[in-house]
């Protein structure tokens, strides 16, 4: 089989495909045969070795955290049952980039009949985040959201289920061809956050008394800027970190004014969590309130130019890697 191996640390060159050995389901385990594998922007910060110390990967290594496909295998204790389902599973953090993986069958969540597996593949992690700051923020009809930075698949997926929750949902975005389409999704208002006095329009948007809740995809000082939009009593989950870092907001601020601060560290979820926020969000998908927008594929020995396009932020939406079947 093919497989995408992160040769040393370093650019979206680095990323190299590689033939190996087809895996063997041991007991408890299935292998799946991918047809889909998520990637994220995350994945890029580990490839260039930032943040050594805090991710365990070491070249070489075959990144990858989310595939969807069909069962091929069981290994022993399994269900037979499974094998020809079309399923969704985490990879413990590596081995997704590849034809086939083994995962065990407690990760396996069954895709509906109707879901298409590109769109399975972009829930598996954007969805199930996305409906834990919706648990984390609390938020309901009547909350007035900013979305800072929604042209990402995190971001769509807030737009949507904020709305579908009823409440007012004030979008950021950058480059009139995203902030285009991010209109599309149906915010009540799309704010330019390039424009020098966005953090003044986004506040006339949300009624001139600011967001009771901030959902920041971005960090540095866009997601900092944004934090004088949060009203008294809001919460702000400073979560994105594509401009390079996590947006820090003053705590002392915070508590002057009753505003909750969440982070990265509220959606770090438990296995179980996991499975049932991916559960929901692919029956959320199925019943049509979420609609992940794919933005653009690429196939699994092009992991490089997916890379590159997610790094210099030019891609809308969700960028995933496909496999033939």
């Amino acid at each position: 089989m093919q497989q995408v191996v992160v040769e040393r640390f370093g650019g979206p060159e680095v990323l190299v495909a590689r033939e190996a050995p087809d895996p063997v389901a041991g007991p408890g385990e299935v292998v799946v045969g991918v047809r889909v594998a998520d990637t994220l922007w995350v994945e890029t910060m580990v490839r260039r070795g930032d943040g050594r110390g805090f991710w365990p990967q070491t070249p070489p290594y075959v990144p990858g955290n989310a595939v969807a496909g069909q069962v091929v295998s069981v290994g022993d204790g399994v269900d037979p049952g499974w094998v020809g389902r079309a399923v969704v599973a985490r990879t413990g953090g590596t081995g997704g980039y590849a034809e086939r993986v083994a995962v065990p069958a407690t990760e396996l969540v069954p895709v509906p009949d109707d879901v298409d597996l590109q769109v399975a593949a972009a829930l598996l992690h954007d969805g199930v985040t996305a409906l834990a700051l919706l648990e984390v923020t609390r938020i309901t009809a009547g909350d007035r959201v900013l979305v800072v930075g929604a042209s990402g698949g995190l971001g769509i997926a807030s737009v949507q289920l904020a709305k579908a929750r009823g409440a007012t949902v004030v979008a950021t975005a950058r480059d009139e061809r995203k902030i285009a389409r991010v209109r599309e999704l149906g915010p009540d208002a799309v704010i330019d956050s390039e424009a020098p006095d966005w953090v003044e329009q986004a506040r006339a948007a949300l009624g001139g008394t600011g967001a009771t809740v901030v959902l920041d995809n971005i960090g540095g000082a866009v997601g900092e800027a944004a934090f004088a939009l949060v009203s008294p009593s809001g919460r702000f989950s400073a979560h994105g970190t594509p401009s390079g870092g996590f947006a820090e907001a003053d705590p002392a601020e915070a508590q002057r004014r009753g505003v909750t601060l969440t982070g990265i560290g509220e959606v770090q979820l438990s296995d179980e969590d996991v499975r049932r926020l991916t559960a929901r969000a692919l029956a959320e998908a199925a019943a049509g309130r979420i609609v992940p927008v794919v933005g653009q594929t690429h196939p699994l020995a092009e992991a490089a130019d997916a890379h590159a396009g997610i790094e210099a932020r030019t891609v809308f939406g969700k960028t995933l890697l496909t496999v033939e079947p």
